[in-house]
């Protein structure tokens, strides 16, 4: 009789439920030879954490010629895009990560609740459904907190082997957020007193408002709204909290992003009190730096300084046209210390958020703008790594020191950049022999080994919106790439993968910056549009420099543009972990945040690590957040992506307000999308990009060739391309949810002999697949 595979656990958690066995289908399993592929595929999700070649070899008893069929095996799926390997282990691709964040929507017909990852890729379809456990039994791990509906948690996730109903479990680690089912919308007066909630998302709903119920808001006012139950017509009601301000002016458009995104932006009282309580850091366990030129380069308008450098030749003889590069990066460890009210606060938050407006800081003035900024000719504690490279730029040491600095100067990028260019002015011109050229010569010799490494070379403009005094919009712009930016750039790289190889060496458990590879599905739809071009994409193990040459060939042309989009939505997402695989964009082995503790909390947890493993004093990690670094890798990389959405949409927000007023000018654009219901285009002027649906692009019947990214009218053959220069006319805005919508003025080009015969295939194998059901073509397409 045949033997089902009995994982060798400790914990019943791992298998989902306490005591069950993996649900396979046992008429397929032979103890001792490899599983065929769907069982093995169903153990690898329902097992993450037991998803290595050695623990499914153990898991279903292959030994000898066994283990290796099923490393060949295993290659083959990861080939075939339905493995994706993650270090050691191996996953599904589009499965839970064993901890996520999940938002909880809904109920199930038992009552019990059901979650969504709080973050959920566009091209991996609908988010999955998790039903959460609640449990009064903590099992030894202290207090089990207790969610609600609109609740936002950590949750150590398990696959079900519950069929029937969603295909993972949760068990609650953290609530992260407990909402009070607040929505944001805009007041609008109505006659008789009462009043309506106008949504300011895309699906919103409009809402109806009692006059008993309006509170102190105004007609235009943003408003936070309690929904109430509603009866079984009419539109739902409301009830006023909170009048936020007036949407008349745009200073109100980033509020909306803060609120509709749960950004914490009110520091707590508690919070505030420790941070004006601080005193400032004394000289114990610290080496004195305040002789060394350290200077900080930044944005003009930067309030926070929290990194200098310095860079000098190596008087080393057995390293002959080598630098010493230093960096110093503000001690925030010293003033944050683990669980405090400060560190409670910063990791809710994760980060800050940028606004054009306005900065939601991670930390309180106080610490950031004041404590912790390394202010030009005041004392400031800081942590610095000396880095030693070779003159062919390969790093050949690096030591780190805790330090009292005072900072020789505080220069703007462009104010750096003109003194090399030869325009220096009365500060400038003070160091640029002893600070200013050492340093572009530091960089020159890092940026031979850069070359050498070849990270991932992207070339997508950032585009900045200059607002006026009363808060619209002036213009948008395109700031120049100067070798000043390029400069900090690459030495905080090096900083941050020096903290990783320390932290490593000392066996010291940190948060890594990670970055994956692009999933083989992905680089199949690149490879695909690609070959429309007639540029080849090797297949294999992928590396930065094949995309790079990628990117050289499109140089120039004038495909160019679309090239480096179609590359750069083919790469994953970066994130952070406690598990370490490498960060493909930059092309290294290991990479850590170091450099920005004032405004990154991956950061702040890196310098309690160096702290703590290098014996530097007070303000190291402690054994609690050892233990929760799983967890709190999944908390900001979360926050981080809250972040990065809630200052798109304000960006959006802000130029839809700014284009409301010119509804039927014309355009130009550039085709930025191409899906089945109709074209994106971006204006480039802008940094805006607006929607036109098929149906309005013309009466021939457009077809969606994703091999090719571009829509084709049947008959007359003309459509539209990715990266294709159009002029469109603006139809409508919608300041509030960030919309604009176009129509089309330009004709379409006439699409290549291949494309349009693929076309006439699809329209072919279409109509008879209609004929054949009694169907009409969709209206929105004729």
């Amino acid at each position: 009789m045949s033997k089902s595979p009995r994982p060798n656990t400790k914990s019943s958690e791992r298998s989902g439920r306490a005591g069950t066995k993996p649900a396979t289908d046992e008429s397929k399993i032979i103890h001792g030879a490899v599983p065929p592929r769907d069982v093995l595929l169903r153990f690898i999700a329902e097992h993450p954490q037991q998803a290595s070649k050695r623990e499914i070899a153990k898991a279903f008893g292959l030994k000898g010629e066994a283990r290796i069929e099923l490393k060949d095996l295993l290659r083959d799926l990861e080939e075939e895009g339905l493995l994706r390997k993650n270090r050691k282990s191996l996953t599904r691709p589009g499965a839970l990560p064993p901890v996520t964040v999940l938002d909880i929507t809904t109920r199930d017909s038992d009552g019990g609740l059901i979650g969504r990852p709080a973050e959920w890729p566009d091209d991996q379809g609908a988010a999955p459904a998790v039903s959460i456990r609640q449990s009064s039994d903590n099992n030894g791990r202290g207090k089990v907190p207790v969610a609600g509906l609109g609740d936002r948690i950590l949750a150590k996730i398990f696959a079900s082997s519950d069929r029937s109903g969603p295909a993972y479990t949760a068990r609650i680690i953290k609530l992260i957020d407990k909402r009070k089912g607040a929505s944001l919308g805009v007041f609008r007066s109505m006659p008789g007193g009462a009043g309506r909630l106008m949504p300011i998302e895309r699906r919103g709903e409009e809402m109806a408002v009692g006059p008993e119920d309006i509170g102190e808001a105004h007609d235009g006012d943003l408003v936070e709204v309690e929904v109430a139950r509603g009866g079984r017509f009419g539109l739902p009601r409301a009830r006023v909290l909170s009048a936020i301000g007036s949407v008349a002016s745009e200073k109100a458009i980033s509020m909306i992003a803060i609120y509709a995104h749960g950004i914490p932006h009110i520091f707590p009282q508690t919070v505030l009190a420790e941070a004006d309580a601080a005193k400032p850091a004394t000289m114990a366990h610290r080496e004195d730096w305040r002789d060394v030129p350290l200077v900080t380069i930044d944005p003009a308008d930067a309030k926070d300084h929290d990194d200098a450098v310095f860079a000098e030749e190596d008087p080393s003889e057995d390293n002959k046209g080598g630098v010493i590069v230093t960096v110093a990066i503000a001690d925030v460890s010293w003033y944050v210390r683990p669980n405090s009210p400060l560190d409670r606060e910063a990791l809710k938050r994760g980060n800050s958020v940028y606004f054009p407006d306005r900065v939601v800081p991670m930390l309180p003035e106080r610490i950031s703008n004041d404590l912790c900024s390394l202010r030009e000719g005041v004392e400031r504690p800081a942590l610095a790594v000396r880095m030693t490279f070779s003159a062919e730029g390969r790093k050949v040491s690096h030591t780190f020191h805790r330090i009292m600095m005072k900072s020789s100067a505080k220069l703007s990028y462009q104010q750096a950049q003109a003194a090399i260019d030869g325009n220096p002015d009365d500060k400038t011109g003070l160091i640029l022999e002893s600070i200013l050229k050492p340093l572009w010569k530091a960089y020159g010799i890092i940026k031979r080994g850069r070359d050498k490494r070849q990270p991932l070379e992207l070339d997508m403009p950032e585009r900045k919106i200059l607002l006026k005094a009363d808060g619209t919009v002036d213009r948008v712009y395109v700031p120049a790439r100067l070798d000043a930016h390029k400069l900090i750039e690459e030495m905080m790289i090096q900083a941050n993968v020096s903290a990783a190889e320390t932290l490593e060496k000392k066996r010291q458990p940190l948060v890594y910056r990670i970055h994956d590879g692009p999933s083989l599905a992905k680089q199949e739809v690149l490879r695909e549009f690609l070959a429309t071009l007639s540029i080849a994409l090797s297949h294999g193990n992928l590396r930065a420099n094949n995309f790079n040459g990628i990117l050289s060939k499109a140089e120039g042309t004038p495909y160019q543009t679309m090239v480096n989009e179609m590359v750069l939505r083919s790469q994953s997402q970066a994130i952070y972990s406690s598990e370490n695989i490498g960060h493909f964009g930059l092309n290294l082995i290991r990479y850590a945040h170091f450099t920005s503790p004032i405004r990154r909390y991956a950061d702040l947890i890196v310098h309690r690590a160096l702290v703590g493993s290098l014996g530097f004093g007070e303000g190291g990690i402690t054994p609690d957040e050892e233990a929760k670094l799983d967890d709190i890798a999944a908390e900001i990389s979360t926050f981080e992506r809250r972040a990065m959405a809630a200052e798109r949409e304000t960006v959006d927000r802000l130029i839809a307000h700014h284009l409301a007023g010119r509804i039927g000018e014309q355009f130009d654009g550039r085709v930025s999308g191409v899906t089945k219901a109709g074209l994106f285009v971006a204006l480039p002027d802008y940094g805006a990009d607006g929607f036109i649906p098929i149906s309005t692009l013309g009466s021939d019947y457009f077809i969606y060739d994703e091999a090719h990214q571009a829509l084709t009218g049947e008959k007359s053959g003309l459509g539209y391309r990715l990266g294709d220069s159009v002029t469109v006319r603006l139809a409508e805005a919608i300041p509030l949810a960030g919309a604009l919508r176009f129509e089309m003025v330009s004709e379409g080009r006439s699409m290549p002999a291949a494309t349009r015969s693929f076309h006439k295939a699809g329209r072919r194998d279409a109509a008879r697949a209609r004929k054949k059901a009694g169907t009409r073509p969709p209206r929105g397409r004729r």
